[in-house]
């Protein structure tokens, strides 16, 4: 899944990129900058929203996880045989939880500021095309969305590789199926 998600944000930062560079006269493509803008943005919106739940997903299994060793029901989940001592499982479940919250907490605000400042960059291109505002402004907002999808794709890229290999051991910890989460 994180390869899925890491090809997700990489077709969006192209996508950006095309769009920038039609806007800027780099290239010539069948489609103006705006044409290019809403299905970009709408992408954007959706791989984002992929992403972040990605996060929200991997975070919230490994507190479940913790949450049935920790109160000793249902052990059933993730065991077929339940151990008598339960403190190894403790101790590499406790690590894999404070893993996925960091992961969720350095992307997430990200993803957050690249949706909102995207969202006004595009609502001012608007306002730009009916001559509501200047270039300047709605250039500055798409630059400043550019600067942050830039920092949130490489937190992004990286934390999707320790949330993956912090869910595949998990997953092998407790011999739960790759299909399952």
């Amino acid at each position: 899944m994180a390869y899925l998600l890491r090809l997700l944000i990489l077709l969006m930062v192209g996508g950006i990129i095309l769009t920038a560079g039609v806007a800027l006269g780099w290239w010539e493509v069948g489609f103006g900058h705006i044409q290019l803008a809403i299905v970009t943005f709408i992408y954007t919106i959706f791989a984002q929203a992929f992403v972040m739940f990605y996060f929200i997903g991997v975070a919230r299994l490994m507190n479940n996880v913790y949450s049935v060793l920790n109160t000793k029901t249902n052990l059933g989940e993730l065991f077929d045989d339940p151990p008598e001592d339960l403190e190894p499982y403790k101790k590499k479940t406790i690590k894999f939880v404070q893993d996925s919250d960091r992961c969720k907490r350095q992307t997430i605000p990200w993803t957050m500021l690249m949706l909102v400042l995207g969202s006004i960059a595009f609502l001012l291109g608007g306002a730009h095309d009916t001559g509501l505002v200047s270039k300047v402004i709605h250039s500055g907002v798409v630059y400043g969305f550019m600067v942050a999808m830039m920092i949130g794709f490489f937190r992004q890229w990286y934390y999707l590789k320790v949330s993956h290999v912090a869910l595949r051991k998990v997953k092998g910890l407790f011999e739960i199926p790759d299909g399952q989460m």
